[in-house]
């Protein structure tokens, strides 16, 4: 008998161990930062820029929640997050043009050791003791760079995610599996139950033809 039965519900990703999301993490706490430093009190942009910060955080952990029984949810609001980090890099990207600022692009002399620290360094611990160091140009040149991993990272996640979806199917597929699953095995335990039975009844006939012939 097959006891295993196929789960209806996915288990939760571990979100807080995703490195886009700690990644994401860093980009808000850098942006709460960044605006209160650099932005004029009373500018739109701020609230702008903040909210697209924590709209890209907040629904990586929202689709980790809801990917437990709607794997199509999980894509969107993991589409909505990457939207947001787009959202704060044009944000980013107009501050440095505006500023008339120097974009860290291949070449420059910061460039190669801003991508190595970005690469190597996924927690807000390590990036924090800098927020009131840093120049604009410093935090906004590491912030470009981080929405542009984070939206690569989620691609890749995505992409994994739908490969997943396309052989598992969404919640109604894996009801169906488990109502297969349960059946499956309610058929093999009846099986299993006649099968005890006849057993059953053919030792009783041969005692019975025993205990006939020692009469």
């Amino acid at each position: 008998m097959n006891n295993e039965i196929n789960p209806v519900l996915r288990k939760q990703a571990n979100w807080e161990g995703l490195y886009f999301y700690q990644k994401s993490n860093v980009l808000y706490q850098l942006t709460f930062s960044f605006t209160k430093r650099f932005l004029n009190r009373g500018d739109r942009t701020i609230d702008q820029m903040v909210q697209a910060a924590r709209s890209g955080k907040q629904n990586i952990v929202e689709g980790s929640a809801d990917g437990v029984t709607s794997m199509e949810m999980e894509l969107k609001l993991l589409n909505v997050a990457r939207s947001s980090i787009k959202e704060l890099k044009e944000d980013y990207e107009d501050y440095i043009v505006s500023r008339h600022l120097n974009r860290w692009q291949p070449g420059h002399e910061r460039y190669d050791g801003m991508l190595k620290f970005c690469r190597r360094h996924n927690r807000l611990e390590d990036y924090q003791d800098f927020f009131e160091k840093w120049t604009d140009e410093e935090m906004a040149n590491i912030a470009l760079t981080l929405c542009h991993m984070v939206d690569k990272m989620m691609t890749t996640y995505q992409q994994q995610l739908e490969e997943t979806f396309v052989k598992e199917g969404g919640i109604k597929e894996r009801m169906t599996a488990a109502r297969l699953g349960y059946r499956t095995n309610q058929r093999e335990e009846i099986e299993r139950l006649k099968q005890a039975l006849q057993a059953a009844n053919r030792r009783i006939a041969e005692l019975e033809e025993e205990l006939a012939k020692k009469r």
